[in-house]
């Protein structure tokens, strides 16, 4: 096997004074090459993956519901010392995750060779994160992210002006052909076996340099029963219910502080997922189109028939948007 070239500490610190200035280049810091204890990769520190290094900046955060902010150690935003780009740098971490829909529980785990494999597969799709995955001096899978600029696509879309009506007739058109292209962009995954494992909203950022929203975060897997796509298809419902009603719609909330559609609730018309949650938003604002309304209850408490792949759930789709633009004119 061919021998790689080490880096050493006098030149990692040529490289950082050639990128931002003699001033930048940190007293102390390490050169790592095996990210096997990612604890260890610290603020300024000069990780080396085959031939190119990168300088070590922030830790991400983890965005899950309930986690909000939580320091995820072992993914990294880092500068490439010999472009200067910024990337991410996902190091492996063996984490499992149960989810659970209605009565059946999913048990999710990380797997570095899907998220390697999808990495490859998208590469060329503009609604995906690229990059690619090098082995450290350890073997471990790491893969190198380009770094998307921008805001996740929920909080464009919470940040709409005007009371839910007006963004409905408004925005809402426009957010659910954005929406559309998501799915189709899932549609893709599938069509070619595999899942993305993970989809929720904070996993969708809109870049502002290419002006398209673009899913992030494909490496869980989770054990799937007779349907192969169920989990994805339940993200990508939850999802379209808080699209629509522009938050999420807590059955507290109506209870406390609109008690006539509190009482017009009844338990098949809450999440399946989510059971503090309405999914059944046609009780909540009556000029959501039916058509769209259906496809929000196939994810609920009361659902009859669930989805079995995108191609169903696109078909309603397209049937709920030819609705929407008679109702708004958009």
């Amino acid at each position: 096997m061919e021998s790689r070239k080490v880096l050493t500490i006098d030149a990692a610190r040529q490289l950082i004074a050639k990128l931002a200035g003699p001033e930048r280049v940190p007293k102390k810091f390490k050169v790592i090459t095996d990210t096997s204890d990612f604890f260890r990769v610290g603020y300024n520190d000069v990780v080396v993956l085959g031939d190119t290094p990168f300088w070590v900046k922030r830790y991400e955060k983890e965005g899950r519901f309930g986690l909000d902010d939580e320091p995820k150690y072992w993914v990294r935003r880092a500068v490439e010392l010999t472009s200067g780009e910024t990337r991410i740098l996902k190091m492996v971490f063996h984490e499992k995750f149960v989810s659970r829909i209605g009565d059946v529980t999913i048990e999710s785990y990380r797997s570095p060779k899907k998220e390697t494999r999808i990495l490859e597969l998208v590469k060329d799709h503009p609604n995906f994160m690229h990059g690619r995955s090098v082995l450290d001096a350890a073997g471990n899978n790491v893969r190198i992210l380009e770094f998307i600029r921008g805001r996740t696509f929920y909080e464009i879309v919470a940040d709409l002006d005007g009371d839910h009506e007006t963004y409905f007739h408004q925005h809402f058109p426009a957010v659910l052909d954005q929406y559309i292209e998501l799915v189709e962009a899932i549609r893709f995954l599938h069509e070619h076996g595999e899942k993305h494992g993970d989809i929720r909203r904070d996993h969708i950022i809109y870049d502002r340099i290419l002006n398209c929203n673009r899913w992030i975060d494909f490496d869980y897997n989770y054990r799937h029963g007779e349907s192969m796509f169920s989990f994805d298809l339940h993200g990508l419902g939850n999802i379209l219910i808080y699209l629509v009603g522009r938050e999420d719609i807590l059955v507290a909330d109506l209870h406390r502080q609109h008690r006539e559609i509190f009482d017009r609730l009844w338990g098949e018309d809450l999440n399946i997922s989510y059971r503090n949650r309405v999914a059944n938003l046609r009780k909540v604002y009556p000029y959501v189109p039916e058509s769209l309304n259906l496809i929000l209850l196939h994810f609920s408490i009361g659902a009859k028939v669930f989805y079995d792949n995108t191609e169903q759930m696109l078909d309603d789709l397209a049937r709920a948007r030819a609705d929407l633009h008679k109702l708004t004119g958009k």
